[in-house]
């Protein structure tokens, strides 16, 4: 068979904050080149290729990020440069659509825009929307992480033979010892705590953890740690009226700070009413660190029995979670949380991904 030559973008991994897009560019790139001749695209200044090595060519654009990104989206126009043009199949990997004169596959992350527009800038919100018509127009398949987002999809009108759910896998670093105790001293980590990370906004449903926490404090020697950044729809105010000796606030982590924090945490609690994925869930379960999380999300559909699954604007079914992860039962969630991680891995993912490619490719071959 002819190895398939397909253009992704990749420009996500320039942006000031990459954020869960870049990671998945990220993570998925080294093992899809061992399914496809990959090119990547980026706009016009970028500067090296970043962080990591790639490890495959990234062809820029004559235009800069903003106009790049609108004249896709308005115009379907200008073409993707060079040999990327040529490609059998372009992968957008973000909202950020280019024209294909091949195949077009999207990788839909979530359609928060459209659950919560409140949360975006009016030319955010025309942007994504203009973008998802673009997609479900165009689009030979769509990717989408979880049954969650294909869901959703599926409301908005996209046929179920258009959709292929690739859950994301992870890949989390080896913790040094010395490393750890640095970090965990500075941060003030010294006491058995239950972790929680993310972006402070509503539906991250913080309220309902604080809540929880504070039925079982008064029986526990717990701490109850928040990272991350300031959000919307003062979520992190609510969390600062309420912090006590007991109830911390670190801010934005370093990614080391982050991963030494999900180790060394007694339980990680994500009571998230909706997610188009939920890593944080994955990372801290492959650290071998018990989950609490919602029944009925996307974080539901990898963490089954591996976790504990309660609903999550219930405080008192949280409570009795956070106890049963963090006491007698901590060992054995620990154990099953790391085998069911072990599971999640990026070579699946590419594979699932280079599938879409390829059905992506007969079906414009078919037509042709």
């Amino acid at each position: 068979m002819t190895e398939l030559r397909v253009a992704l973008t990749v420009e996500q991994l320039f942006q000031p904050a990459p954020g869960g897009s870049g990671t998945y560019i990220r993570e998925l790139v080294p093992p899809l080149s061992t399914h496809a001749r990959l090119v990547g695209v980026a706009a016009r200044g970028h500067h090296t290729v970043p962080d990591e090595d790639l490890g495959i060519p990234v062809l820029t654009s004559a235009l800069p990020r903003p106009a790049l990104y609108e004249a896709w989206n308005r115009l379907r126009r200008p073409r993707l440069p060079g040999a990327a043009d040529r490609a059998d199949v372009v992968h957008a990997t973000t909202w950020a659509v280019p024209p294909a004169r091949g195949g077009l596959v999207v990788t839909v992350h979530d359609l928060a825009f459209l659950r919560a527009p409140e949360h975006f800038t009016p030319r955010g919100n025309a942007y994504f929307r203009r973008a998802l018509e673009v997609t479900r127009r165009e689009a030979d398949v769509v990717i989408v992480p979880s049954q969650a987002s294909a869901d959703d999809c599926l409301h908005e009108g996209f046929d179920a033979d258009r959709i292929r759910v690739v859950p994301h896998g992870v890949r989390v670093p080896e913790i040094d010892p010395a490393q750890a105790a640095a970090i965990r001293a500075r941060l003030g980590l010294d006491r058995p705590f239950v972790f929680w990370c993310g972006t402070f906004e509503p539906r991250k449903n913080l309220p309902a953890l604080l809540d929880a926490f504070a039925r079982i404090a008064p029986d526990t020697d717990l701490d109850l740690v928040l990272a991350g950044p300031s959000g919307w729809g003062g979520a992190d105010a609510d969390v600062r009226a309420r912090l006590t000796d007991r109830v911390r606030l670190l801010g934005r982590l370093s990614l080391a700070e982050l991963h030494v924090a999900y180790a060394a945490a007694r339980a990680f609690c994500f009571p998230s009413t909706w997610e188009g994925f939920g890593m944080p869930v994955l990372e801290a379960m492959a650290h071998g660190t018990p989950v609490v999380t919602s029944v009925g999300t996307s974080m539901a559909e990898f963490t089954a029995d591996a976790g504990l699954l309660v609903d999550p604007t219930d405080p008192s079914a949280l409570a009795e979670a956070l106890l049963a992860a963090t006491g007698d039962e901590h060992d054995r969630f620990a154990g099953l949380a790391r085998r069911r991680a072990a599971d999640s891995t990026w070579s699946h993912a590419a594979e699932l991904t280079a599938a879409a490619y390829r059905d992506t490719a007969a079906a414009r071959s078919t037509r042709a």
